[in-house]
C-alpha cells in the first residue's frame, strides 16, 4: 500500500512511449476514435506502479472503492497514424472528497504537437453498496503528493485548457 512519504517529491505525471498499431486503425491508418481510451489508460495503468509502487487492487482490497469513469471530455485535434510513436501523458488534474479528475495527453514522439487531449471525471465508489464514497485521509494523502499543479479546473473550461496546453507545448520547440 502506498504510504506519502513528506520527505519525497513525487512525480506528477506519468509518461509512456508507444507505437499506434495496425489493428486499432481505421481504413485511412488513423488511430480509430474508440482506441484512443485504451492507449490512455493503458499507459496510465502501466506507469502508477512503476512511479508510486501502488497497484490498482491495492487500493481496491485496502479501502473496498474503486474509481469508476464518470465522464469525458476528448478533443482530437491531430490524428495518430498506423506505425507513428507517440508519447502519452498522464494528471491528476483535480480531485475533491469523492471524485477525481485525470488529464491525458497523447503527442508526437518529440513532443512538439498535441494530438489529443482528454479529461476523464472519476466517482469513488464503494464496492459493498456501488455508491459514491469519501476519499479515505489515505487515499487524501496521495492524491495530494501526486496533483499536478497550476492547473484552473472547471469542468466548463475543457476548451480553455486543451488551448492552454497547445499553446505549452509550442513554447517547448
Amino acid at each position: 500500500m502506498f504510504v506519502v512519504d513528506p520527505m519525497r517529491d513525487y512525480p506528477k505525471e506519468t509518461e509512456s512511449r508507444v507505437i499506434i498499431r495496425f489493428q486499432d486503425c481505421d481504413p485511412l491508418r488513423h488511430l480509430n476514435n474508440a482506441k484512443y481510451f485504451d492507449y490512455f489508460f493503458n499507459a496510465r495503468e502501466d506507469q502508477v506502479p512503476k512511479l508510486y509502487g501502488v497497484e490498482f487492487l491495492d487500493f481496491m482490497k485496502s479501502f473496498e472503492a474503486v474509481w469508476v469513469v464518470y465522464n469525458h471530455h476528448i478533443a482530437y485535434l491531430k490524428p495518430a497514424n498506423m506505425g507513428e510513436w507517440v508519447k502519452i501523458v498522464t494528471r491528476i488534474v483535480w480531485f475533491d472528497k469523492n471524485t477525481m479528475v485525470v488529464e491525458y495527453c497523447m503527442l508526437n514522439d518529440h513532443k512538439t504537437h498535441l494530438k489529443t487531449l482528454m479529461w476523464t471525471t472519476l466517482k469513488y465508489v464503494g464496492l459493498n453498496n456501488s455508491r459514491s464514497v469519501d476519499h479515505s485521509e489515505e487515499v487524501l494523502n496521495y492524491l495530494k503528493a501526486i496533483q499536478f499543479p497550476n492547473v484552473d479546473y472547471h469542468p466548463n473550461h475543457f476548451e480553455e485548457r486543451v488551448t492552454q496546453v497547445k499553446n505549452e507545448v509550442r513554447t517547448l520547440v
